[in-house]
């Protein structure tokens, strides 16, 4: 039998995996990323001793690194493809970084790429057969109990109306009986008037028969005097026939009927007019703890894509609960944390994280104002900008504050966290103009936006930024003043600048769905954009309560989060169903 390879290998498959020391036979539990080789739980112990070695990263097998297929490179051949563009989505070399086709692209490592796209497919195979296909094949068991079903039903359905047919059949059986039997009745009582009337007459004529014979004795010349006498009685008159009366003959009226009285007597089958109602599709489980947290994020991903399909805007917005958050005079600006934690500042540099039971939790003294000036990372942690200094700090889960970027001559306002990717967006300013920074996860800087296509200044003051689910960049500019939204490689799309009256954005951020949500400072409500800017609604007015919204956040169960000013409170509303 042909043996497959590591790359047609089902993820789930049970085969025996031995460890790739030489001599060694024992089974392999562990693989190292560096060197791409199995080893056992032996093998792995002596090989992170090892002074040449003991820097390796060494996994549990499953999460292993899959090692990079070697291919050259098609236009320098002698060299190897290391590396993925980004902005062209292609494997290079290293030679190709310096071409002008990819001069001021960002890139990343081929290998790191691979492997994640191999764990994904492996991911993606393991989620088909142990989620979607038993899942289908129970929709499947379901659909056929179905059918057994319906002919079950419908076989009742025929006996109740062969069983109507034949109570019908014996009722039409017992009253065409009945008249039947009237008409008897009818006939015979016609008959005997009939009859009587026939002896009345033959009584006539017998009485008729002996008068004559009474003349014809009266015409002897012997009887004349007897004539004389009879002729003078009463008897002689002849007595009138007796009169007799047609019968009147009864009249059938056939009945009034038709195909459909017939189907009402018999009953109807209806089908009601409901919609349809969707067979219930059990939910994924929660991913496995072996999968990397790029198979996480794809898990999560997929996820919120169900999610997208499934809501939409509600006809009206609710009020769901209110905070209070200690330590600030107002809400510029929240980032929601883990384990429903909330940080939120004021225009006086103050930073509070609080629980949502309104303790205060911690609080640090910074010089950020009415800017979006920090965001919680895919770690938990919260990272913030220094304007004065121009860095950007990190506190850590454990509360610990650490310089973690160096923005150089241009100070940073507003900063957000990707949640697609973990990069970091930095809102820049430096004497009147603004850019967009983009940093990995590391902090190292990997791109820069500040012109669009024209040469012109796409940022003056850009004071709050988020990301939406397209990648898109949205940045509120409070100088311009103008939502300016380009897409991830950097490229204008628009620019949205209110609604036909003076317009001053502030906090803004987006949803599962794509909305732009954005704060306007001259109308004092929330505008709601469609991800290619479309005004949609005024989303929140004085009507719910909201007065000075400064600051909107979208938690995981797709409520809006905003903060207000002057006062201290933090409303969430429910606008999605």
């Amino acid at each position: 039998m042909m043996a497959l390879s590591e790359s047609k290998v089902p993820p789930d498959a049970q085969h025996y995996l031995v460890c790739g020391t030489e001599d060694c036979e024992r089974n392999c539990q562990f693989y190292c990323d560096d060197c791409h080789q199995p080893m056992c739980e032996q093998c792995r112990d002596e090989h992170q001793k090892n002074t040449k070695t003991k820097s390796h990263e060494v996994v549990p097998y499953k999460q292993r690194k899959r090692p990079l297929p070697v291919e050259q490179c098609k236009i320098h051949p002698t060299k190897e493809m290391v590396l993925l563009c980004e902005e062209c989505q292609i494997p290079i070399c290293y030679k190709c970084t310096a071409t002008k086709e990819h001069r001021g692209h960002a890139f990343n490592d081929l290998e790191i790429d691979f492997d994640e796209k191999v764990s994904l497919c492996h991911e993606e195979i393991a989620e088909i057969r142990n989620y979607f296909e038993p899942t289908s094949q129970d929709l499947k068991k379901e659909i056929a109990g179905d059918v057994t079903e319906i002919k079950k039903i419908m076989d009742g359905i025929r006996t109740s109306m062969k069983t109507e047919a034949e109570a019908v059949k014996k009722l039409v059986d017992t009253v065409t009986s009945e008249n039947i039997k009237q008409v008897g009745k009818i006939e015979q009582s016609l008959l005997e008037t009939l009859n009587c009337q026939n002896q009345e007459i033959d009584d006539y004529i017998t009485y008729l028969n002996d008068l004559i014979k009474t003349f014809y004795g009266y015409l002897s010349p012997s009887n004349i005097e007897q004539i004389t006498s009879a002729l003078k009685s009463e008897s002689f008159i002849i007595r009138p026939i007796p009169e007799t009366s047609k019968p009147v003959l009864p009249v059938f009226t056939a009945g009034q009927h038709s195909k459909e009285d017939v189907a009402k007597l018999l009953g109807i089958i209806t089908v009601p007019n409901n919609k349809p109602e969707n067979r219930k599709i059990k939910p994924m489980e929660t991913v496995s703890t072996q999968l990397k947290p790029t198979q996480k994020q794809r898990k999560q991903d997929r996820e919120k894509s169900y999610v997208k399909q499934t809501l939409s805007l509600s006809s009206s917005v609710t009020k769901v609960r209110e905070y209070t958050v200690p330590g600030v005079r107002r809400v510029f600006h929240i980032s929601l944390g883990k384990s429903g934690r909330l940080w939120g500042s004021d225009s006086s540099g103050n930073l509070v994280q609080t629980d949502l039971q309104g303790n205060q939790l911690q609080k640090i003294q910074t010089n950020g104002e009415d800017e979006g000036y920090h965001t919680v990372t895919q770690d938990g942690g919260l990272i913030y900008t220094d304007k004065q200094n121009k860095v950007i700090n990190r506190i850590t889960p454990d509360n610990t504050i650490t310089e973690f970027i160096k923005t150089g001559n241009w100070e940073p306002l507003s900063i957000h966290s990707s949640h697609i990717n973990g990069d970091i967006l930095v809102g820049m300013w430096k004497g009147g103009e603004g850019k967009i920074t983009r940093y990995n996860k590391t902090g190292t800087e990997i791109q820069n936006i500040q012109r669009d296509n024209k040469g012109q200044e796409l940022y003056e003051l850009p004071h709050y930024i988020t990301e939406n689910i397209n990648d898109d960049v949205c940045v509120s500019d409070n100088n311009k003043p103008a939502v300016v939204v380009v897409d991830k490689s950097g490229n204008h799309r628009f620019s949205y600048t209110g609604q036909r009256s003076l317009f001053n954005p502030y906090g803004i951020c987006t949803d599962v769905l794509g909305h732009i949500l954005v704060c306007d400072e001259r109308s004092e409500k929330v505008h709601l954009l469609d991800q290619d800017g479309q005004f949609l609604s005024l989303l929140l007015t004085s009507q719910q309560g909201v007065k000075y919204p400064r600051s909107v956040c979208v938690d995981d169960e797709n409520n809006l989060w905003v903060g207000q000013y002057p006062i201290n409170i933090v409303t969430v509303y429910k606008y999605l169903q």
